[in-house]
């Protein structure tokens, strides 16, 4: 990718790699136990954000990134440990993995990560997170029209929404499209990973914010996704 990395910033992934894998043999964190899977298909993967945002990134001096259903920590802690140049909110439901995360942050010499718990449905809703994003990721999360609906409301009008999707898109992006558009957001592009490690076909799922999300949304806790837009 072009990426050259730190010393510092080399021993940090390292230092995530092994805390990991020393909490997941309490709490299930991760399917992928393998060092040089993490490495790839956890780090690396979520790295590839950034071929959705290097154009748009050269014009933004900083930027203020927010990681919906951060689970484990990706895409958002990897994006905060390459780019200094970022404010970074991981925010997660699940109090087990909160407490991971802090505890990583923590351990790890980053000052431009924060660990917030909440679901979308509610966090979206807070003047402290409503629209004041320049990018709302997510990875494994939900279908396309659902994380619209938990994403978009984070994000500031002119920024990005993107989701970190493989396999065929047709008719996910087809039926997402209504809630694109009620949301605030442009019509989806795709971005296509080029990157031979990584396995299957994998994307970028990318919407700009062209217009505030209506007040009405997100719906309350659980209603997008028994019932997406």
């Amino acid at each position: 990718m072009g990426i050259e990395l730190t010393s510092e910033q080399l021993d940090s992934f390292e230092t995530y790699r092994a805390e990991l894998l020393d909490w997941n043999q309490r709490m299930n964190l991760t399917a992928i136990t393998e060092p040089a899977e993490i490495e790839i298909r956890h780090f690396l993967d979520s790295l590839t954000v950034l071929y959705a945002i290097a154009e748009w990134q050269q014009d933004h001096a900083h930027l203020d990134i927010i990681d919906v259903g951060s689970g484990a920590g990706f895409p958002g802690l990897p994006l905060g440990l390459v780019l200094p140049n970022t404010s970074v909110t991981l925010l997660e439901a699940t109090r087990k993995k909160v407490d991971f995360l802090t505890h990583l942050v923590s351990t790890l010499p980053v000052t431009n990560v924060q660990v917030v718990l909440g679901r979308a449905e509610d966090v979206g809703h807070m003047v402290a997170h409503r629209q004041r994003y320049d990018l709302a990721v997510a990875r494994a999360v939900a279908p396309l029209r659902v994380l619209a609906e938990y994403c978009l409301p984070f994000v500031r009008v002119g920024g990005v929404f993107v989701a970190l999707k493989k396999g065929d898109l047709c008719h996910e992006l087809q039926s997402a499209a209504r809630a694109m558009h009620t949301l605030g957001g442009a019509d989806v592009r795709l971005c296509h990973i080029p990157l031979p490690q990584l396995p299957g076909e994998r994307y970028l799922a990318c919407s700009t914010k062209r217009l505030p999300t209506p007040a009405l949304y997100p719906r309350r806790a659980g209603m997008p996704s028994k019932h997406p837009l």
